[in-house]
């Protein structure tokens, strides 16, 4: 088998972590592992902070292999039971996943429940029937806004929603009419576009879970270009100054300039790099404006799968490190290609050495672990150009 092809032949056999199951007809993506990973990963680190039985869900299972692998590896690390429920739309599908989840059948702790319901029909029943989960994860095709609500609404408070979403013109600014449709937000095209995704997939789950009266707690996201991941957890209340996370992100489209305002305290815009001629800011949002990403959860990830050999490949962990290393402020990133270009290099500023030459000036600085080539920083524009022209 090779690896990065899309398996699609019934009688295909894979093996990815402690799971070996068959991939079927259905859509299948081997270079997706990463984030099938992290949720085994952070199924684990639910059962093992949980304090009573743990109860997960599955929304979109197509193979199976996210329940397998949490069943197989993950509850391994809670002592209390585990109700798992796995769900797919397709009735197609439900022979294959009783096929693949057989090795979960004779674990007593696991208490596995498979059924074939439309997504948003499961959900508000589940509500209706006061049923709650710790762990959901919405592997969904396209945008997945129309759930949001219906998700966090039978989450569990410190409970974590797994989010993907594969609709990747309308948040990066290519169909900004759609942007508008489903998160009532301007889009620009930005040289940080799949970040700029993830942010306004943050702000429309803030705003669902706001609401309610309820907190979110951004824990990791990433994306491949294709998809866009995040996971997230739910706090009953909302914190403190929590509401200034959502903001709006302008960027000039002459001189490349970036700047960055709370809608709380939004007011008029300061004059961009451009003087003195008149630059024109292009504005997105409102989209999430705070972290991206958890370093402590992250640091306690990469602990925790020290404990379970075999759950994260060399490529997740690799991901996990760099996201680490990234929480996601400040907010404006900038690409080392666009800045070289603008100054009329033979090639990018070395972009550590150009991270701790602005740290050395007291600005905040770190290496972006969403988009590759970039860095995040506080440092006007003038400075940053400077720096990467003494790198020149």
């Amino acid at each position: 088998m090779v690896a990065g092809t899309r398996l699609d032949f019934q009688d295909t056999h894979y093996r990815e972590g402690a799971a070996c199951l068959q991939t079927g007809s259905g859509f299948f993506r081997v270079q997706s592992r990463p984030s099938r990973d992290l949720s085994v990963l952070l199924a684990a680190h639910q059962a093992a902070r949980a304090t009573g039985p743990q109860h997960w869900l599955d929304l979109m299972a197509g193979c199976g292999i996210r329940g397998l692998r949490w069943g197989l590896e993950s509850a391994t690390q809670s002592r209390h039971p585990l109700a798992l429920w796995l769900n797919d739309a397709d009735p197609e599908r439900m022979d294959h996943l009783e096929a693949n989840l057989k090795p979960l059948s004779g674990h007593s702790s696991v208490d596995l429940s498979l059924t074939q319901q439309p997504a948003e029909r499961l959900l508000r029943q589940a509500y209706l029937d006061q049923r709650r989960f710790d762990l959901i994860d919405l592997d969904a095709f396209g945008c997945p806004n129309s759930l949001l609500q219906s998700a966090l609404s039978v989450l569990r408070f410190g409970g974590v929603l797994i989010l993907a979403s594969t609709d990747g013109r309308s948040p990066t600014g290519h169909d900004r009419v759609a942007a508008v449709r489903r998160f009532a937000a301007a889009a620009r095209a930005h040289p940080s576009s799949w970040e700029l995704a993830l942010r306004l997939q943050l702000a429309a789950l803030a705003r669902e879970a706001w609401v309610m009266g309820h907190g979110l707690e951004p824990l990791v996201c990433f994306s491949d270009g294709r998809t866009f991941r995040l996971a997230v957890r739910l706090h009953r209340r909302v914190a403190a100054g929590e509401e200034n996370n959502l903001g709006v992100l302008a960027r000039c489209d002459q001189c490349g300039d970036q700047a960055v305002q709370p809608v709380l305290k939004l007011c008029g815009w300061r004059a961009c790099a451009c003087l003195p001629d008149a630059g024109r800011w292009a504005v997105s949002g409102p989209l999430w404006v705070g972290p991206l990403q958890s370093p402590v959860l992250l640091e306690q990830l990469l602990i925790l799968s020290e404990a379970m050999p075999g759950t994260l490949a060399p490529s997740s962990r690799r991901l996990l490190e760099r996201l680490q290393g990234d929480p996601g402020l400040p907010v404006c990133c900038w690409s080392t290609d666009e800045l070289a270009q603008r100054l009329g290099l033979a090639g990018p500023p070395p972009l550590r050495r150009l991270v701790q030459s602005l740290q050395d000036g007291g600005y905040q600085a770190c290496v972006s672990g969403v988009m590759t080539g970039q860095l995040r920083t506080d440092a006007p524009l003038k400075v940053l150009l400077q720096r990467c022209a003494d790198l020149g």
